[in-house]
């Protein structure tokens, strides 16, 4: 069996938890930041946990992480 290959765009995106979990940065913090709270930036900031189906796809591009 050859080896897969791991997306590497897929791999600079994503971080997979301890548990198993994939994390991802939240949209729309690249612009239009002026009209946006302090408290809604804020949030954006942080990581995401994908749901199960976004998951599952992701985990196909990144088969060794």
């Amino acid at each position: 069996m050859p080896k897969q290959k791991t997306r590497k765009a897929a791999a600079k995106r994503f971080k997979i938890t301890k548990t198993g979990k994939i994390k991802s940065s939240k949209s729309f913090r690249g612009h239009l930041l002026a009209r946006k709270s302090r408290k809604r930036k804020r949030a954006l900031s942080k990581r995401a946990v994908l749901g199960k189906t976004a998951a599952r796809k992701i985990r196909t591009m990144l088969p060794y992480e």
